[in-house]
């Protein structure tokens, strides 16, 4: 297995009048390489994942996949709120020679915590690559309680988890229950340097797309003023303003029912971005 940890990008996908954005991806990829991130996310929230097409997610993943060293771990998005789906992304994820899989909790269901560890177990055991947890209740309402993380992660293809609540003493928590060998990485920039103080192993992050050194140097807590605005409307509307801006994406376009950064946010983005010197 790959080693997974350090700074993670959860890719955006470019769009050009509605189409992937290939030539701007690329230039994001080069931007990251060139900056040191440590894996990517293809495919999770970040991407816009649910407006995606089948197709168009198998050429995004190729394509990544060709321009990035092999050493290098690409972990594919899979989860959604159907055991029986998120099993078949999984087993194609895993067809592509995706890493590891994402799994976020199951959506707008609101299954009970039986339910959810049944869920990650079928999920986990339909693939032989490793599984990520995913918790992320700002988005999916029904939060993974410590009892049930600290029981899948004595699955033996369930390797960590992405945990997106901004609870840095739950962090901590799972860490102490899970024990060292289990994957906890911050899905939240900005308590990515207290997570790392509690035990962390990394970041899932948005805001490396903008700012990877921040990230990579643990100092998200000196840039909290950008780091707050690149999720001043849904993500990942503001991130794309922010590299339109920078000039590495040619569109900020995203899919309905996501739209493009308001006026006035983009206005408080771009003071910040020239401020910090990354827009001239």
């Amino acid at each position: 297995m790959k080693s997974i940890g350090g700074v993670i990008t959860a890719l955006i996908t470019p769009f050009k009048n509605q189409d992937v954005d290939y030539p701007s991806l690329e230039r994001l990829i080069k931007f990251q390489l060139k900056s040191g991130v440590q894996g990517f996310v293809i495919n999770g929230t970040t991407a816009e994942s649910p407006t995606l097409e089948t197709a168009e997610k198998n050429e995004i993943f190729n394509f990544v996949r060709a321009r990035v060293p092999n050493e290098i771990p690409l972990i594919m998005g899979t989860g959604s709120n159907s055991t029986q789906k998120t099993i078949e992304e999984s087993i194609a994820a895993e067809k592509l020679g995706a890493d590891a899989i994402l799994v976020v909790v199951p959506y707008y269901n609101k299954p009970p915590q039986r339910g959810l560890v049944e869920h990650f177990k079928k999920v986990a055991d339909s693939v032989s690559i490793p599984t990520i947890l995913y918790n992320v209740p700002s988005r999916t309402i029904t939060s993974l309680e410590l009892e049930s993380i600290q029981q899948l992660s004595l699955h033996p293809k369930i390797i960590g988890i992405k945990e997106a609540s901004g609870n840095v003493e739950f962090a901590r928590e799972i860490r102490q229950k899970c024990g060292k060998n289990f994957l906890v990485l911050s899905g939240d920039d900005g308590t990515y340097d207290e997570f790392m103080e509690v035990g962390g192993d990394g970041v899932i992050s948005v805001a490396s797309h903008v700012v990877p050194e921040v990230m990579l140097q643990r100092s998200a807590r000196a840039n909290r003023d950008l780091i707050d605005l690149l999720f001043v409307e849904a993500n990942p509307i503001p991130v794309k303003k922010a590299l339109h801006l920078m000039g590495i994406i040619d569109s900020p376009e995203c899919r309905l029912p996501l739209v493009t950064l308001s006026d006035a946010n983009t206005e408080k983005i771009l003071r910040v971005l020239m401020f910090k010197g990354l827009v001239k």
